[in-house]
């Protein structure tokens, strides 16, 4: 017999939240969402948020937005500011935007913005998503550590996931 209760409310834990972070340490200010996991992993976690390293995961990510009723990602942005400037986008507006600077052909190259696109063809269940992400700077290859401004905004951004979470 089928469940009366709505599709995305069946077996997931009360207010269950995934900080999912994404981004490449060795290529510049793309390894913003790495550098915010390592501050968010420093504090107690409450009960019901998991924190998720995806790095450059790719397709294999699409398994961190499953079982929860909220996603947090955690990446470096472009085209929405000065360097170091924080920004939360929500799901939708940040695929819409990150189509234009993404490979069109197939998954390799699509990023996060791809990501997003594909997961609610993928998913029984879409959990409400959320981005953090500071505007980028400095991204190449074979490039490790921030630039200054994107550094500054670690502190802040994982103070806004805390506040988000709470």
């Amino acid at each position: 017999m089928a469940s009366d209760l709505p599709r995305e409310g069946r077996g997931l834990a009360p207010r269950s939240i995934h900080v999912i972070c994404f981004g490449n340490e060795l290529h510049g200010d793309d390894g913003f969402g790495p550098a915010v996991h390592a501050r968010l992993a420093a504090w107690p976690l409450p009960a019901g948020v998991r924190l998720m390293r995806a790095d450059l995961a790719g397709l294999a990510a699409i398994g961190c937005f499953e079982g929860c009723a909220e996603a947090i990602i955690v990446d470096a942005v472009a085209g929405f500011g000065p360097p170091g400037s924080l920004h939360e986008l929500d799901a939708e507006g940040f695929a819409d935007a990150a189509a234009r600077d993404e490979a069109p052909a197939g998954f390799h190259g699509a990023g996060v913005g791809g990501l997003l696109r594909l997961l609610p063809a993928a998913l029984d269940h879409l959990p409400a998503i959320r981005l953090v992400g500071a505007e980028a700077g400095h991204i190449a290859a074979f490039s490790p550590g921030l630039s200054a401004p994107v550094a500054d905004a670690v502190d802040a951004a994982a103070t806004r996931i805390r506040a988000l979470w709470s």
